[in-house]
């Protein structure tokens, strides 16, 4: 099993950046996805989930309206379209795999938010 995430990097404020999580060795269709934050010395911070049923979608209220989280089982691949970022979204991002009480993350992609 192995989550991949991808597209981290610097941008200035109000500027975007597109988030991948790559999967393999699970039946990816299957999970329902998400992206979590976290900053050095805080806890881990729900960012959005796109179901693995009819694609639903729900966002923490922060990001609500600026990020989009979208999947595509044919790549097995999950992303989230970050718009108009601000300085506080500047942390490390995780994505999440969840079904039938299994769980796996990846190793997480560092984005910065600065001019």
């Amino acid at each position: 099993v192995q989550l991949v995430e991808s597209g981290g990097g610097l941008v200035q404020p109000g500027g975007s950046l597109r988030l991948s999580c790559a999967a393999s060795g699970f039946a990816f269709s299957y999970y329902d996805m998400s992206w979590y934050r976290q900053a050095p010395g805080k806890e881990r911070e729900w960012v959005a989930t796109i179901s693995s049923v009819g694609g639903s979608t729900k966002y923490t209220d922060s990001v609500k309206g600026r990020f989009t989280i979208s999947r595509d089982n044919a790549k097995n691949t999950a992303y989230l379209q970050m718009n108009s970022l601000k300085p506080e979204d500047t942390t490390v991002y995780y994505c999440n795999a969840a079904a039938r009480g299994r769980s796996y993350w990846g190793q997480g992609t560092q984005v910065t938010v600065s001019s």
